[in-house]
């Protein structure tokens, strides 16, 4: 490798058919690699960025059956960012993509007010100590307090796949909840338009002039006489508190939050037993934009979420 060639991430390559002979190189990685025509603007920009047969080219230049296309791009850094040893969990890590499994508690991205002390800082900080060049590119996000897995992107070219993939539902997101009540009917659709609340802009609520969103759901456990519940959700869209918004839209707020649970005067004396809002994401399933494969990975509850769950099984029926 060369000093230029270290300027960028590993390149990705495409081959010309005789069906592509004649066609641009933007038409032909539009159609073999799907690659954006914003990405390609930036590529093209830098003198390897886009190269046929080891030479540079543009994205008209006409291609022959054959001719070995490939784009590189540039690496960052998340300057912004302050690296911080944080223990992160990582779940999976190859040179395109990490899984993390998130504890409740940690910001994913800095925000106003929360520059440190978040997911972003150890993230960072994981790379630096493996002397690698990259930029932090979270593909969705979790909630503070809520745990378990985070797909983040190393490319923008990842990021770019796996964000049209989180647009046409393609990837996976399950999670298990615990909750008030048991739903009626056990399984079923949550189909419930949510925007801000017009009198508290940090607080969502179903309303008709909302956006689409829409929760599935199935108990897979009851506590007591219709006390609790724990359900596993899969969601279609994912508006911001989507799932907590929905289960108190159907009767069965999450157990331990804050904002949308039941008032203080109604909680019982096991509200507190996980010191949090009693939500995990704990599968995640996608389609490796360069492989092509389908992978799904696991987290399994933790330890305060198993507190609960026992002390709610302990509950008389």
């Amino acid at each position: 490798m060369t000093i230029e060639d270290g300027r960028y991430y590993r390149p990705l390559t495409v081959t010309v058919t005789d069906m592509e002979h004649g066609m641009t190189v933007r038409t032909v990685l539009e159609r073999k690699l799907g690659v954006s025509r914003k990405l390609l603007s930036r590529v093209k920009l830098t003198e390897r960025g886009i190269t046929v047969n080891g030479r540079r080219a543009y994205t008209n230049d006409k291609v022959a059956q054959g001719d070995v296309i490939a784009i590189r791009m540039e690496k960052e850094t998340s300057a912004d960012i302050l690296a911080e040893p944080i223990p992160i969990s990582a779940v999976y890590e190859d040179e395109d993509l990490l899984i993390v499994n998130k504890p409740a508690g940690l910001i994913v991205h800095p925000t106003h007010g929360h520059y440190t002390g978040t997911l972003a800082n150890g993230v960072v900080h994981h790379w630096l100590m493996k002397g690698e060049q990259v930029r932090f590119r979270p593909i969705h996000r979790l909630d503070e307090e809520t745990s378990g897995l985070v797909a983040i992107a190393k490319t923008p070219y990842i990021h770019q796949q796996l964000s049209e993939q989180l647009q046409a539902d393609r990837i996976m997101k399950q999670y298990a909840a615990f909750v008030y009540g048991a739903p009626n009917p056990a399984a079923g659709t949550v189909d419930g338009p949510i925007d801000r609340d017009p009198d508290s802009p940090h607080v969502r609520i179903v309303t008709p002039s909302g956006y689409p969103s829409v929760t599935h759901y199935e108990t897979a456990e009851s506590y007591g006489v219709g006390a609790a519940s724990m359900v596993r959700l899969r969601l279609e869209t994912g508006r911001t508190h989507q799932i907590r918004v929905h289960m108190r839209y159907i009767g069965c707020p999450l157990i331990g939050d804050k904002m949308y649970g039941p008032a203080e005067n109604g909680k019982p004396d096991w509200e507190e037993a996980a010191g949090r809002q009693a939500l995990h994401a704990e599968k995640l399933g996608l389609t490796h934009p360069i492989t092509k494969q389908w992978m799904e990975w696991t987290a399994p509850l933790p330890p305060e979420l198993d507190r609960l769950r026992e002390l709610l099984a302990s509950l008389p029926e």
